[in-house]
């Protein structure tokens, strides 16, 4: 799911208003013959266009079908198309890969899910309430710590100058706690959930205690490699985008037309782009391909997957489908056919990214936008555009079921 807060290779700028309509205007063409296609998966693509995305890249991966659709435009000052196989930023569904490997090295029994934070990391979260000693290594996967989010203290202006001025500073992990620990603890560690980018910077904290390797080396080591996954990685400080991408654009102050400019944030806001809670790079295809092999049961025992799959309730939202439920790194969504499907999805400055697959791990379609809103209202419909999508598109593959433990 998208982190509450927003969370390359190329100069950033912002897009002047003619630029933009000039590009707009080059665009229209694709879109009038794209609208009449009678691909239900190209329909969808380009309704999630209509509502103001500059770029779309869908792909699905079946057993009776393999699809990569394109809609919009890669780039606003040249109209060029989203290209097919383009890197992408996924932000937060990098937690599923960190909550993979910490269930991994609990199957080796080198670590508990019920083991305090501060059974690894002594003393790391103290202060204004907070007290490692009552949180769990569950409860940081699960979102269910109560720990304060630390992203805020690193936007200090939530504006284009803001962005272009603050996007290459850098922080440790130690650092994005201790901003977190300036703040009192939302609620007592267990007592319900909300979403913390903080318990996963803690989470990759705790692999590095455990295995004396990062967070991003164990996850290179122990899920890309072996699954081939050649396109994803976590990039560290790098702020740019791999050859070929889509360019992302963020629009920070909406105009009371309903427009407003976009900027180009291809480049990474380094404060929140840079950690474990998510900074990985990938491609739509790789996505697919981690998700489908976990959810098949490829990276997990049985045990640990089960306990990946243990959801509590997730509070309904404007940008959440109702019913939806959250595991150890992993969320459920239901579906209007039937049953439901895994995946985390990511976001941050002008990109989101939300992957999904079915249970048995058989069907997977990852949706990534490549521009992001600057009101509430036009998000929501651009992220209810990504849920019909997916829904549309796994239903349509007849592959869903709904075992006992993926609903209350």
């Amino acid at each position: 799911m998208p982190s509450p807060t927003p969370h390359a290779a190329g100069r950033t700028t912002a897009t002047s208003a003619l630029g933009l309509a000039l590009a707009l205007l080059a665009a229209l063409a694709p879109a009038r013959a794209q609208a009449t296609t009678s691909d239900p998966l190209q329909r969808d693509a380009d309704a999630l266009r209509d509502t103001g995305v500059t770029g779309v890249s869908v792909r699905l991966d079946a057993p009776r079908r393999k699809q990569t659709v394109l809609s919009g435009v890669g780039n606003l000052a040249t109209g060029t198309p989203v290209p097919p196989a383009g890197y992408i930023r996924i932000g937060s569904t990098t937690k599923t890969y960190v909550a993979t490997v910490v269930l991994q090295l609990v199957g080796e029994g080198r670590l508990s899910l019920e083991d305090s934070v501060d059974r690894w990391m002594p003393g790391v979260v103290r202060g204004n309430g907070n007290d490692g000693r009552r949180v769990t290594v569950r409860q940081l996967l699960q979102h269910t710590s109560g720990l304060p989010d630390y992203t805020a203290d690193v936007v200090p202006d939530m504006s284009a100058a803001g962005y272009l001025k603050h996007r290459s500073t850098t922080y440790t992990s130690e650092q994005r706690v201790a901003f977190a620990m300036t703040h009192p603890p939302v609620f007592e560690p267990g007592a319900r959930w909300e979403y913390s980018n903080t318990n996963y910077i803690l989470a990759g904290m705790v692999i590095e205690a455990v295995t004396g390797r990062t967070w991003d080396q164990e996850v290179r080591d122990r899920i890309l490699r072996p699954l081939g996954l050649t396109h994803t990685y976590a990039p560290g400080d790098d702020p740019r985008l791999p050859r070929p991408h889509a360019r992302n654009y963020q629009q920070f102050q909406p105009s009371e037309s309903g427009g407003g400019l976009m900027t180009d944030t291809t480049l990474a806001y380094l404060p929140f782009d840079g950690d474990a809670d998510g900074s990985m790079i990938s491609t739509t295809a790789d996505t697919n391909r981690f998700f489908s092999a976990l959810l098949s049961g490829k990276l997990l025992a049985p045990a640990q997957l089960a306990e990946m799959r243990r959801t509590v309730a997730v509070p309904d939202a404007p940008d959440e489908v109702p019913g939806s439920r959250y595991g150890l790194g992993l969320a459920w969504t239901p579906l209007t056919c039937g049953g439901g499907y895994w995946g985390h999805s990511g976001s941050g400055f002008g990109y989101l990214a939300w992957p999904a697959t079915t249970p048995d791990g058989r069907v997977s379609v990852t949706v990534s936008v490549h521009s992001r809103p600057g009101d509430e209202a036009t998000a929501v419909r651009q992220i209810r555009g990504i849920t019909d999508l997916i829904d549309h598109a796994v239903c349509a593959q007849k592959q869903v079921s709904a075992p006992s433990h993926d609903t209350p």
